[in-house]
């Protein structure tokens, strides 16, 4: 299966807090999304792993995804070592995907920002000729996407480049919410977290309406790039 668009992030929910509303947006132009989820994200305080792959299941369903995967790698305590560089390559080279989004370049959970180290060192393997490589027991071909974004996260960062989500602004919400066991429920009993805080959806919904307002739509979402970005004509922009 190839892709347009792979995401590939540290924990189911990742995608859906800080760019859900961009694979939204892309897949209702024609676009191919997928997610690669690197954890379970099993230290989680709020529920449990079987509760978030069923979440991730749900929120996937709601972003119409063409595929959604998770590798399985330690929550907490991954690495960006060969072993798992050679991992997600073999990811990248199995779909193919133009375009890869990550995490944030620097956020204030340490698997976010690892979790961005370690895509962006395995997109630059996944294009080399020398790194060998199977899938189903067939050497890959060497593949490099051409393009790699970083998300926004908790740590605000001032944005690249914003992406109007206005009119998918609702299912969006939809994919956030799926995750219900981790985000604010004034009935659970669970301990509260970062996330789970009221006050957390609501920096999450002013974020993206401030963005909006930048460009002049009413929601966006905000990503960071490590590339120039170029235009063939400066009536490309919006």
């Amino acid at each position: 299966m190839k892709l347009d668009i792979l995401a590939i992030v540290a924990h189911p929910d990742d995608v859906e807090l800080s760019f859900g509303g961009t694979l939204l947006t892309h897949q209702k132009k024609g676009f191919s999304t997928g997610i690669l989820d690197l954890t379970q994200g099993e230290l989680g305080t709020r529920g449990t792993p079987e509760i978030r792959a069923q979440e991730a299941e749900d929120a996937a369903k709601i972003l119409k995804l063409s595929v959604r995967e998770n590798l399985g790698l330690a929550d907490g305590f991954f690495e960006n070592n060969k072993e798992n560089q050679l991992k997600v390559a073999e990811q990248i080279r199995r779909f193919r995907p133009r375009v890869v989004i990550t995490n944030s370049i620097y956020d204030r959970h340490p698997d976010h920002t690892r979790g961005a180290q370690l895509v962006e060192t395995a997109c630059f393997i996944a294009g080399l000729k020398a790194v060998e490589t199977k899938w189903e027991d067939e050497r890959q071909e060497p593949f490099r996407p051409e393009r790699l974004y970083f998300s926004i996260q908790s740590t605000a960062h001032e944005p690249d480049l914003l992406v109007d989500i206005s009119d998918v602004i609702d299912e969006r919400r939809d994919a956030i919410n799926a995750f219900k066991s981790q985000f604010y429920d004034p009935n659970s009993e669970e301990p509260e977290t970062f996330i789970s805080s009221k006050g957390f959806m609501t920096m999450l919904e002013s974020r993206a309406r401030e963005w909006g307002q930048r460009i002049g739509v009413e929601y966006a979402e905000g990503f960071k790039v490590k590339h120039f970005l170029g235009v063939k004509s400066l009536f490309d922009l919006i």
